[in-house]
């Protein structure tokens, strides 16, 4: 009884530093949110540029997610996990000392790769800590609302930060998290699974570079076509360099003899249709966080601190969501669930696309903010069950690398275009004669307008495939275990 009950202790001491270290990925993302007006002002970035300092991370981070997937797979999951941690938290005291704003960018490339290479392995140790499907749900459950906390405190956090200490402080409060993070890993993790030292040729380094390299021509197009049009040559330029690598991807994929990506893994409908979800609905998220810091700051005038207390109930609303997704489920099921989260989502984001240049908190940022918290809480712990749930294990990195992969492919993705669309339509309206605030609220509304179509579109999808998935429940897919789980 006393090994069982250290057994059990020593497994949720580990969980809670893996959960730990999520919160610091998420907290990341949000908390340099609130302070781009005053990267901006410091370091001289266009408003367009601007998105380069989320995106950076967001691509790095998205393109190398399957390397990272593979790489715990194949040399274990502890001595990945623990060496993502320690790239992060360098790369992090890098952005502070950024002084152009080159070098900022360059690091929060490297902050990116840090990431992707922990969370994948993390993901992949909480799935094997937990093997159990009841014991997995709610291990995901807190998982969510831990990632939830991490974006309300970052939110709070990065406003107080950058209006007491200077932007720099929001990159170096993850130093200590994460180097101490790393040192207590040693300890506290234990993988029953060590890796098999695979040789370099098991790991297609190929097909990450040309895949992170295509998908940043193609972010740079999408930026681009924002500040000089979508015929420009730079413009045209960037598009015919992200199809010429991303064509180069497919074929390393296909002549590589262990790719990167084993397309045979998308036979699962309910993994292939999580990732779907998942991009679509990041895109929409990952632009408002950034909408409504620029409406509140730009439009509003509120400074810092009150821009972060704006987006506090979109977080905190994740949080109160994500612990709720697991006793819902058991009601409505999986797609039940998600379903519901993603209709509150269209919901908000149709709201947000009613904002007015002389708008409020309570009117015009609140109610969608709670709306699209319920599809944030519900959404990312249904998404992250449904996309490892499905799968073998020895598949379990590769599902965890995949499911990151399209959270921050979908951010960037998604930042990249609705930024772009709402900076043109804004830009159009001021040299037709628009005054600024409400040039830029009509640009706002677009790209949230936008957002809604897009998430409406792809949760409709979702519910098809899902729907198909469940009429064949009794026939395993190729790649699922002997023992598949339960369609819920």
């Amino acid at each position: 009884m006393t090994d069982v009950r250290t057994a059990a202790d020593r497994r949720g001491r580990a969980f809670a530093l893996l959960a730990m270290t999520q919160f610091a990925v998420v907290l990341d993302i949000t908390i340099v949110t609130v302070a781009l007006p005053s990267i901006e002002t410091s370091l001289g970035f266009s408003r367009a540029g601007l998105a380069w300092v989320v995106d950076a991370y967001l691509l790095t981070f998205g393109g190398f997610l399957l390397l990272g997937g593979r790489a715990a797979d194949l040399l274990g999951r502890k001595r990945v996990f623990l060496g993502g941690l320690a790239l992060f938290g360098l790369a992090s005291l890098a952005c502070g000392l950024a002084v152009t704003g080159g070098q900022l960018v360059a690091a929060r490339a490297a902050q990116g790769l840090g990431g992707a290479v922990l969370s994948p392995a993390a993901l992949s140790l909480v799935a094997v800590t937990y093997p159990q499907e009841a014991e997995r749900n709610r291990a995901m459950g807190i998982w969510g609302a831990v990632a939830g906390a991490g974006g309300a405190t970052g939110v709070v956090l990065g406003g107080l930060l950058t209006h007491g200490l200077g932007w720099q402080w929001v990159f170096w409060v993850n130093v200590p998290l994460t180097l101490g993070g790393a040192l207590l890993g040693i300890r506290l993790i234990t993988d029953a699974d060590p890796g098999r030292g695979a040789p370099w040729r098991e790991f297609d380094v190929l097909g990450a570079l040309t895949v992170t390299a295509g998908l940043s021509a193609l972010l740079y197009g999408l930026i681009r076509t924002g500040e000089h049009g979508v015929g420009s040559p730079l413009t045209v330029s960037a598009f015919a360099s992200a199809l010429a690598l991303l064509g180069a991807f497919a074929v390393v994929e296909l002549r590589v003899p262990v790719p990167l990506i084993d397309f045979a893994v998308f036979r699962s409908r309910t993994l292939s249709a999580a990732n779907g979800m998942m991009l679509a609905f990041m895109a929409g998220v990952v632009a408002t966080n950034f909408f409504v810091t620029l409406y509140a700051q730009q439009v509003l005038g509120y400074g810092p601190v009150g821009a972060g207390l704006s987006l506090l109930p979109l977080a905190l609303g994740q949080v109160l969501f994500a612990r709720l997704a697991p006793r819902v489920s058991t009601r409505l099921g999986l797609p039940g669930t998600l379903l519901a989260g993603m209709a509150a989502a269209v919901a908000g984001f149709g709201w947000f696309a009613l904002l007015r240049p002389d708008g409020s908190f309570t009117a015009d940022i609140l109610g969608p903010a709670l709306l699209v918290s319920v599809g944030g809480g519900f959404g990312f712990v249904v998404l992250i069950v449904l996309a490892v749930s499905d799968v073998a294990p020895h598949r379990a990195g590769l599902a965890g690398g995949l499911i990151n992969m399209s959270q921050q492919l979908g951010g960037a993705l998604g930042l990249a275009v609705l930024a772009s669309l709402a900076t043109w339509y804004a830009e159009d309206r001021v040299h037709h004669g628009t005054p600024l605030h409400p040039a830029l609220t009509d640009g706002f509304r677009l790209g949230f307008l936008a957002a809604a179509v897009l998430v409406l579109a792809a949760a409709l999808g979702t519910a098809l495939a899902l729907r198909a998935r469940n009429a064949k429940a009794r026939t395993p897919a190729a790649d699922t275990p002997s023992q598949p789980v339960p369609s819920p």
